[in-house]
C-alpha cells in the first residue's frame, strides 16, 4: 500500500513570499511533518507594482537569486495575473524550478510525485469571449484561459507527468501513458459553475452563487478531482469547504472542494479568512477497497439535474438565432438591478467605500495614479490602465482596436487589425457565411492526434530520439526506399525523420512566447545533430514544416529528408518550379512573413535549406495547399515518383522496426539527448 502524503495547502500569497516562508516553518512545526506545500492563487502579485507593497518586487527578485529559503517543497501556480516577465523566463530555462524548493506549475499541466499523487493545475482566469475566441492556448503573460488551455489539460491528464520529462527510451514513454484521466489533486484559480448545487453550507458572500466558470464543470467530469483546491472566492478570497460529493461508477470515488481565504494582499476588516488547509492523501486509491461514504455527502452538483430557468419569451430576444444567425456570443451578465439601469442589486455593497449607491468600478475612492504615470494603453497620463477610457475600444469593424501606429495590410486603414479587415476576407472560406467571422481552429484531441504520446495508437515503435522537449521518429511510409522496397539507401534506416514537440500545438507558432524558447532550441539541436549524420553518409538534409492552423488543427513537427549531395544545388529551384505551377509563392522576406504567422495569426508553409536559408509560402483561406507538397518535391527531385504517397509506402511492423534500429544505431553518436 503507498504511503500516505502529508500535504499543506495556501490560499494567495500576493507577493508576501518571506513572510509565507516563516510562517510554514511554523505550521510545519506544530502540526507537520508535511511533505509538499500547494501554493494556490497569486504567489508573486500583480504585475503592476502600483497595485503592489514596496517589497513584492524585490521579493521576487531574491526568489529567484534564491536568497529566499522555501523549508519545503512548494509548488506554485498562476492566478488572476500575469506572472513576471523574469519569472517566466526563469520557467522557460529550468521547465518549472525557479529556486531550490519551489517549482512553477505549468498552466494547464499534470504532475506525478514520487509517491505516485497525480496533481493538475489549471492557472488564470475565464473570459467568455476569449475563451472561446483564442487562437492558441494563452501562456504566462496573459491572465486568461481559453478552450485550447482546458483541452491541453485533458490531453495532459491522460500522461503520467513527473514534470520536467526527459524520456529516454520507448520504455519511459510506455511508463507514463496513463489509462485513466483521474486526478487526486486539482488546483485552479476560479470556481467550477455548478459546485454550490446541492450544498447546504452557507456561502460566506451570496456573490459566490453566480461566480462559478461553467466551462470548468465538463473538466471536473473527466478528472474527478478527490481534492479541488480553488483560490478566487470573491474579493478578497473567501474560505468555503463544501460538503463531500460522490462518483458512483469510480466505485464510489470521494471528492471534496476548499476555496481559502488569501495570506498576502489588501488588508481586511474584521476576521481574517482561513488561508491554509492540512490534510492527508493516499495516492493509488484505485488499488484500495472503496472509502466509506462520507455521513454529510450530498448528490454529485455535475452529474444530477438542476433546475432550469424559464427561458426568455421569444420576442423579447435580440436578433437571430444564436446558431443560425448574427446574434453575438454571451458575455458576462451585467448586474443590474431591474428597472434601474446602471444601479447596483439590493444587499450590494462596495468593497471600498461601502456605498449602495455605485459598483466599486465607479467609486470615487479609486486610487489615483502617481505624478509622471502614463497610461500604457493611450499613452495618456491621469488615469491608471484600468480606468483608461479606450481600454475596451473597438475598431471600426467591431473587433480590437489596433496600436498606435498600425496600418491594416490589405486596406492601409489605421482602425482595425486585418483579421477584422472587410475587404481582406470579403471571399469566405468554403462552408462559412458571407460577413462571419472564422471560429478559432479546433484542436484534435489525443486519441485522435497521431503524434501525441498519450494517444494509446501512436507508433512507439518507430521513435528513435526522446529528448526534454521533442522527440524523433521514423514516419509510416516514409519516403526513402528501405527494406523489401529497397537493397541501398544512402542513411541506415532510411533517414526520413520527424522532430515533433511532447506537448500539443497546432503549429510551432501556436506556442505562447513564455514557452517556446526550450522547445525551438532543442529542436534545432536535432536538426544539427540530423546534418552532422547526413553529411557522413554523402547527403544532405532538407526540413519542411506544414504549419496549417485550418480544419482541425495537427501537431507542430518538422520533417527531414536526407538528399544526395549531388543534388544539393538543385533543392531550391525544385520548391521554385514546382510551388509555380501550384500557385505556390514564396516570400522576399522568410523572417518578416513567418512574424506575420506568430501567436497563431496564419498558416504557412516552411523549407530550411541546407545553406541555411529558408523558404516560406504565406497559406491563404480561399487557395487550397496539399499538406503532401513537400514531399511531391522532393520525390520528382530525386526521381522517385512511385513515392509519393505515403499509405503505398507503409511496411510490415517488422520491417518498421528494422529500420528504426538501423537509424538508432547510426544516430547514437550525433544525438543531443543521449
Amino acid at each position: 500500500m503507498s504511503k500516505p502524503v502529508k500535504i499543506l495547502t495556501l490560499g494567495s500569497t500576493a507577493g508576501s513570499i518571506s513572510d509565507l516562508f516563516t510562517k510554514v516553518k511554523v505550521i510545519d512545526a506544530k502540526h507537520g511533518k508535511f511533505d509538499l506545500v500547494l501554493c494556490i492563487g497569486d504567489f508573486f502579485g500583480s504585475i503592476n507594482p502600483l497595485e503592489n507593497a514596496p517589497d513584492v518586487e524585490d521579493e521576487t527578485t531574491k526568489l529567484l537569486a534564491g536568497g529566499l529559503d522555501a523549508p519545503i517543497e512548494c509548488y506554485i501556480m498562476q492566478g488572476e495575473n500575469p506572472l513576471p516577465e523574469k519569472v517566466v523566463e526563469k520557467f522557460a530555462k529550468t521547465g518549472g524550478e525557479l529556486c531550490k524548493n519551489v517549482f512553477l506549475l505549468s498552466k494547464s499541466g499534470i504532475i506525478t510525485t514520487a509517491g505516485g499523487l497525480r496533481i493538475a493545475c489549471l492557472g488564470g482566469v475565464y473570459d467568455p469571449e476569449i475563451y472561446t475566441t483564442a487562437e492558441a492556448a494563452p501562456g504566462f503573460l496573459s491572465p486568461f484561459f481559453s478552450v485550447h488551455t482546458v483541452e491541453r489539460l485533458l490531453t495532459n491528464s491522460l500522461t503520467k507527468s513527473t514534470g520536467k520529462q526527459s524520456y529516454k527510451s520507448l520504455a519511459d514513454i510506455q511508463s507514463t501513458a496513463s489509462s485513466s484521466q483521474l486526478i487526486d489533486i486539482f488546483l485552479t484559480n476560479v470556481w467550477p459553475g455548478s459546485i454550490s448545487n446541492y450544498s447546504s453550507v452557507p456561502l460566506p458572500d451570496p456573490e459566490l452563487k453566480s461566480i462559478g466558470v461553467p466551462v470548468l464543470d465538463d473538466a471536473i467530469r473527466r478528472i474527478k478531482p478527490r481534492y479541488h483546491f480553488a483560490a478566487g472566492g470573491g474579493r478578497p478570497p473567501k474560505f468555503w469547504e463544501r460538503e463531500p460529493y460522490i462518483w458512483d461508477e469510480e466505485e464510489s470515488r470521494v471528492s471534496r472542494f476548499v476555496s481559502l481565504g488569501a495570506f498576502g494582499g489588501e488588508a481586511t476588516t474584521g476576521k481574517k479568512q482561513r488561508w491554509f488547509y492540512a490534510f492527508t492523501i493516499t495516492p493509488n486509491m484505485v488499488t484500495l477497497a472503496p472509502a466509506p461514504r462520507p455521513q454529510n455527502s450530498t448528490k454529485n452538483p455535475f452529474l444530477e439535474s438542476v433546475p432550469r430557468y424559464a427561458k426568455r419569451p421569444m420576442e423579447t430576444a435580440e436578433g437571430e438565432n444564436y446558431i443560425f444567425g448574427n446574434v453575438r456570443p454571451p458575455v458576462k451578465r451585467s448586474r443590474v438591478a431591474e428597472g434601474e439601469p446602471g444601479k447596483p442589486p439590493p444587499g450590494y455593497k462596495c468593497r471600498r467605500c461601502e456605498s449602495t449607491e455605485h459598483f466599486i468600478n465607479d467609486c470615487p475612492d479609486r486610487v489615483k495614479p502617481p505624478d509622471g504615470y502614463v497610461c500604457k494603453i493611450c499613452q495618456i497620463p491621469g488615469h491608471l490602465v484600468r480606468d483608461c477610457p479606450t481600454r475596451n475600444a473597438v475598431g471600426d469593424t467591431g473587433g480590437r482596436k489596433p496600436k498606435e501606429g498600425y496600418v491594416c495590410r490589405a486596406c492601409g486603414s489605421e482602425l482595425h487589425l486585418l483579421e477584422d479587415c472587410l475587404i481582406a476576407n470579403q471571399r469566405p472560406a468554403h462552408g462559412e457565411r458571407r460577413g462571419g467571422r472564422r471560429g478559432p481552429p479546433k484542436e484534435i484531441g489525443p486519441d485522435e492526434c497521431w503524434f501525441c504520446l498519450s494517444n494509446p495508437n501512436l507508433a512507439k515503435h518507430l521513435i528513435v530520439a526522446i529528448g526534454s522537449e521533442c522527440y524523433v521518429t521514423l514516419p509510416k511510409g516514409q519516403i526513402i526506399p528501405t527494406q523489401s522496397s529497397t537493397n541501398h539507401v544512402d542513411v541506415p534506416g532510411g533517414g526520413h525523420v520527424l522532430i515533433v514537440p511532447i506537448t500539443h500545438y497546432p503549429t510551432f507558432t501556436t506556442i505562447p512566447p513564455d514557452l517556446a524558447a526550450p522547445i525551438l532550441e532543442e529542436t534545432e539541436k536535432f536538426k544539427s545533430a540530423l546534418q552532422g549524420m547526413y553529411a557522413k553518409h554523402g547527403t544532405v538534409p532538407v526540413f519542411f514544416e506544414v504549419g496549417r492552423l485550418s480544419a482541425k488543427g495537427g501537431h507542430a513537427h518538422t520533417q527531414a529528408v536526407p538528399v544526395p549531395l549531388k543534388l544539393k544545388d538543385k533543392i531550391e529551384e525544385a520548391f521554385t518550379k514546382e510551388g509555380r505551377m501550384l500557385g505556390i509563392d514564396f516570400e522576399e522576406d522568410p523572417a518578416a512573413a513567418l512574424e506575420s504567422c506568430s501567436g497563431g495569426r496564419g498558416s504557412y508553409f516552411k523549407v530550411d535549406l541546407p545553406n541555411g536559408q529558408k523558404m516560406v509560402h504565406l497559406m491563404k483561406d480561399h487557395v487550397p495547399f496539399s499538406i503532401q507538397f513537400g514531399r511531391q518535391v522532393l520525390v520528382n527531385l530525386m526521381d522517385m515518383p512511385d513515392r509519393v504517397d505515403w499509405k503505398a509506402c507503409m511496411l510490415p511492423e517488422d520491417e518498421d522496426k528494422a529500420d528504426a534500429q538501423a537509424f538508432k544505431t547510426a544516430f547514437s553518436p550525433f544525438d543531443p539527448s543521449s
